[in-house]
C-alpha cells in the first residue's frame, strides 16, 4: 500500500513527514466542539485518492455514541478543563485559569462562572 514511499527522495520524504505531523498536530490540538467533527482534511494527507462516505448512525444511536465519547473524555482526560461554550460560540482560547473540574466531574465551568 505504501510502495510509493520507496520512490521518494529524502527531501520528498521529509516534506511528507512534515505535512503528516502538521495534520496530526491540528487534529490533536482540536478542542471544544471541533472534537466531534468529520475530519477529511486529515485523511486527505494520505496518498489514496479516496473520499469514502462514512456510515452515519441514526440519531438515537448517534447521540448514545456522543454521550459515550464525552464520558470517555472524563476517563481519559480527567484533568482537562471543563468549559461552558455552546456550539457556534467562539472561545477565547483554551481555558488557562486555575479553576478546573477534575476527576470525572461533568460540571462545566467558564471564566464567566468564576465571577
Amino acid at each position: 500500500m505504501d510502495d510509493d514511499l520507496n520512490q521518494l527522495t529524502r527531501e520528498e520524504l521529509i516534506s511528507e513527514v512534515r505535512a503528516l505531523r502538521q495534520g496530526i498536530r491540528a487534529h490533536r490540538d482540536s478542542s471544544l466542539h471541533e472534537l466531534c467533527w468529520h475530519h477529511p482534511a486529515l485523511w486527505s494527507l494520505l496518498p489514496e485518492n479516496s473520499d469514502p462516505l462514512p456510515q452515519v448512525p441514526a440519531w438515537p444511536e448517534f447521540m448514545r455514541g456522543c454521550i459515550r465519547y464525552r464520558q470517555s473524555l472524563d476517563e481519559q482526560a480527567p484533568l482537562a478543563p471543563r468549559v461552558s461554550v455552546e456550539f457556534g460560540q467562539r472561545s477565547s482560547g483554551r481555558d488557562k485559569s486555575p479553576h478546573r473540574s477534575h476527576g470525572g466531574d461533568t460540571t462545566a465551568t467558564s471564566a464567566d462562572d468564576e465571577g
